[in-house]
């Protein structure tokens, strides 16, 4: 893409510090990233976003990035945006549970965000590995779109532990079963046509488990055990915080949603990657997957308005240098749309759409006119560079955000920027 008119100084600095790639090929050698070794330093939490869900270059880029973690950097943890419930048998599977068939039976009802290709590799690395790369889901179950996935093995575990208790879990599935859809897309406004006391009676359910689990967590590990206990419960959470979303989401379409409201997903969602951490083997290193707006550091704004912390925030929060945030993005190409259709299994449609040249104060606008390919950028020098020197030209003020773009300071928002110079809708998107 030719550079745009007018000088833009962030250019220069990118010109003179983004260190290029030269692979997308995720067979290809890895030696080419070993800059990122460096870059990423001693920390336990990587997260690579993406601009846009269902993008070939950066599927291809976070598969190779999670090989060189794993293979080079003693990463052995994949946390993908992915529900917590659902990513225990894909841990399983990852370990080399069942046949190698199995896992488009485990995939079937999910949204295909590139989770497949990961979980190949890592099934063929472990067979092999002296040290084996795990899966661990985080997101809310069925990315918003059914409480059964969570509320299931709560289930199960109450029959073993307190069959008591078990009706209450039973009524909350009963309910949740006449809205369960794909995804949030088709759950949430089937939720919003519930009868409101139907609506009420599963949020007071929910809550009534949660408390219930909580208080009497000694007595249901000598039931049991500490891990199940611990995994029930987290399931438990999940649905608790989807069910949260529901009424977001319901109120942020009515147009009166509290401010911020929605980050009741990303909150448990960092939740999952502290829990994860938590419970693998000490000195464990987490590779995290997920949407630039996902991982990113500073708030979501759109037109003023506060819609969301993120999971990155939170993460930052509470691990900081420990955490660290990888956004991806491109400059030319197509990206993914996704228009709201609820006669869809998934609740939308994903509408290829070409790009226009990157608006003036982007990160990409900086890209296009450094005239750079595929590349990456340490953003912490640009921000210690920025702080040293008063005069020094700021960071770029926005991101894109599928075709649109999202305000924010892209130094404070990301530690790293990875640029393809192109990217392409994928074209295997079964389902949608």
């Amino acid at each position: 893409m030719p550079a745009s008119p007018h000088h833009n100084p962030f250019a220069d600095w990118l010109r003179a510090h983004a260190v290029p790639l030269t692979h997308l090929d995720p067979e290809a050698p890895l030696d080419d990233l070993e800059p990122l070794r460096a870059v990423i330093g001693d920390a336990r939490v990587v997260a690579i976003g993406e601009n846009s869900h269902f993008i070939d270059e950066f599927a291809l880029m976070r598969e190779r990035i999670l090989r060189f973690l794993a293979e080079r950097c003693g990463f052995n943890v994949l946390a993908f945006e992915y529900g917590f419930s659902e990513g225990i048998p894909l841990d399983g599977w990852a370990q080399g549970e069942g046949t190698d068939d199995d896992l488009s039976a485990h995939l079937a009802a999910a949204i295909p965000v590139g989770v497949d290709a990961p979980l190949r590799w890592m099934r063929r690395h472990n067979g092999t590995a002296s040290s084996p790369v795990r899966f661990a889901g985080i997101d809310i179950p069925a990315a918003g779109g059914s409480l059964l996935p969570a509320l299931a093995p709560v289930a199960d575990y109450l029959r073993q532990i307190d069959s008591e208790t078990l009706p209450m879990v039973q009524t909350a599935m009963r309910i949740a079963e006449t809205f369960a859809g794909g995804s949030g897309a088709v759950a949430a406004p089937a939720w919003a046509r519930l009868a409101t006391a139907e609506q009420d009676t599963l949020s007071a359910v929910l809550a009534r488990l949660v408390i219930r689990f909580r208080s009497v967590e000694p007595l249901y590990v000598s039931r049991g055990d500490q891990r199940s206990y611990d995994v029930a419960l987290r399931c438990l959470e999940g649905a608790c915080h989807a069910d949260y979303t529901f009424r977001a989401m319901a109120d942020l379409f009515a147009g009166k949603g509290l401010a911020a409201d929605t980050s009741s997903r990303d909150v448990y969602m960092a939740g999952s990657v502290l829990w994860h951490l938590e419970h693998f083997e000490p000195g464990t290193r987490i590779v995290l997957a997920a949407h630039n707006a996902h991982i990113q550091k500073t708030p979501i704004s759109f037109s003023g308005h506060l819609t969301g912390l993120p999971m990155g925030q939170h993460l930052h929060r509470a691990l900081g240098d420990d955490y660290f945030a990888l956004g991806l993005t491109s400059t030319t190409g197509h990206t993914a749309e996704m228009p709201r259709d609820e006669n869809t299994p998934f609740g939308f449609t994903v509408d290829a759409t070409a790009l226009e040249p990157p608006e003036p104060g982007s990160i990409e606008a900086a890209f296009a006119d450094a005239e750079l390919g595929l590349s990456i950028a340490d953003l912490r020098q640009a921000h210690s560079d920025a702080h040293d020197n008063a005069g020094h030209a700021p960071g770029p003020d926005r991101i894109r955000i599928q075709s649109a773009y999202l305000h924010t300071p892209i130094l404070e928002a990301f530690d790293a920027i990875l640029h393809t110079p192109t990217s392409t809708v994928a074209d295997n998107l079964k389902g949608l």
